[in-house]
């Protein structure tokens, strides 16, 4: 077997594979002569079919799958050769015709890059630190009460908190929405639902009042009609209601799942959830932390284009409706941040590999079982893990990035950063 490496480009690997055409046609003999003697077809015994007919019948096909093994089998032997880490499955071409008594093919790929020595004692790492307090609780047993909240009708005028339906058309110009009559819409004045302009005009208005008002709406209205543009809006109001919050009651701490009603027993499920998300969520923001830091360190680190623009590809149908391929423009936007995250990936992955750090079994099944826990019936939910290789692969992939970025935490100049359970939900930057 002969084997050349060609270099394309930084990552880019063109390997040119020739081995002996009798390798191929001995196997493709070999096969035929099996399929004889067991081979059943129409008008012949079992075992007397001759070899020609196999060969018409069957020959392309036999001759096929023979070739794919040999490049596979060859590839496998060249790569390690030659010491080469190819990170995906590579790009095979062949005529597989011989020439001078042998069969060549390509191979293009892409290897991992050389990794500098990392050294993470000079990154400065913030770490979060917060706790779950009784006011936490307390807010979130409120936002489980606004949720189940009902309305009842009132005459009063409207007010934050309440319920209102309207009718409305809004002009801009020449431009009139609806095109005739009035469209129907309703909203919760202080929920975010509406712009804050809208939210003005529609308080302190009674059910049965009409009124024409100035609006002035905002930059990103999903009517680019009237997007960024000051329109004249005819309101009419239908109905204004007032929210009625549940007591938190036996009767309404059961619809948690507490079968026996008990108030304490209901704060300590609600702790033991709001800990669950504040610990998933701390740990997303160290392991964003460190990325970030890593990658920020690694600049000139060659990215593989293949990983990179799967990432890019990947980030862009994000937001997409699901099966909706993202627009080239998307993808070539979406790649800078991409090529960062895949590089902050490749070094992790190093850092992990380079310091022997082992997937922590406990610390797995702990993350199993916490995910089980956010259904219903929990138990359906580990089997399913157990059973599903992708599922676990993942699974070990996020536990061994927890891993990684405490190791480096642990190893730099790391600082606790005190926050609110608030702040640590809130996302970054908002």
């Amino acid at each position: 077997m002969q084997v050349s490496v060609e270099n394309v480009g930084k990552l880019g690997r063109k390997l040119t594979v020739k081995f002996p055409a009798e390798r191929l046609e001995s196997q493709v003999s070999q096969r035929i002569a099996e399929m004889g003697r067991t081979v059943r077809l129409k008008g012949f015994r079992p075992g007397k079919v001759p070899t020609n007919v196999i060969k018409q019948r069957f020959g392309a096909q036999v001759r096929g799958e023979a070739l794919s093994e040999l490049i596979g089998s060859t590839l496998r032997q060249a790569v390690e050769q030659e010491k080469l880490q190819p990170i995906a499955n590579p790009a095979v071409d062949t005529t597989g015709n011989a020439e001078n008594g042998e069969i060549a093919y390509t191979a293009v790929f892409e290897i991992m890059p050389e990794f500098p020595v990392i050294d993470v004692a000079a990154l400065e790492i913030a770490r979060p630190k917060a706790e779950v307090k009784d006011t936490d609780i307390d807010k979130m047993i409120e936002t489980l009460r606004t949720q189940r909240r009902s309305f009842d009708e009132v005459a009063r005028a409207s007010k934050d908190g309440d319920f209102v339906m309207f009718e409305y058309s809004a002009e801009a110009g020449d431009y009139r929405f609806p095109t005739e009559g009035l469209e129907r819409a309703g909203s919760v004045l202080g929920s975010g639902t509406l712009f804050k302009a809208l939210d003005e005009a529609l308080t302190g208005r009674s059910a049965g009042e009409d009124l024409v008002q100035d609006v002035a709406f905002p930059e990103d209205f999903r009517n680019a009609d009237l997007a960024g543009k000051t329109a004249k809006v005819t309101f009419k109001i239908v109905k204004v209601q007032a929210a009625n919050l549940p007591v938190v009651d036996a009767e309404f701490v059961q619809l948690f799942g507490v079968a026996d009603g008990d108030i304490d027993s209901f704060r300590k499920e609600v702790r033991a959830n709001l800990e669950r998300e504040l610990k998933a969520t701390v740990m997303a923001r160290l392991k964003s932390e460190v990325a970030e830091k890593l990658a920020n360190a690694f600049p000139d680190l060659d990215v593989p284009d293949l990983m990179a623009d799967a990432e890019a590809r990947s980030l862009a149908a994000s937001n997409l409706p699901r099966g909706q391929e993202p627009s080239a423009q998307m993808v070539a936007e979406a790649t800078p941040f991409a090529r960062k995250r895949v590089l902050a990936a490749l070094l992790m992955g190093e850092i992990a590999r380079k310091n022997e750090i082992r997937i922590d079994r406990k610390r797995m099944a702990e993350m199993l079982t916490a995910i089980a826990s956010t259904y219903e019936e929990p138990q359906q939910v580990i089997e399913l893990y157990n059973s599903d290789p992708q599922l676990m692969s993942g699974l070990q992939n996020r536990v061994m990035e927890d891993q990684v970025a405490e190791w480096v935490a642990d190893h730099a100049k790391s600082t606790d950063q005190e926050l609110t359970f608030d702040e640590v939900m809130r996302p970054i930057g908002a």
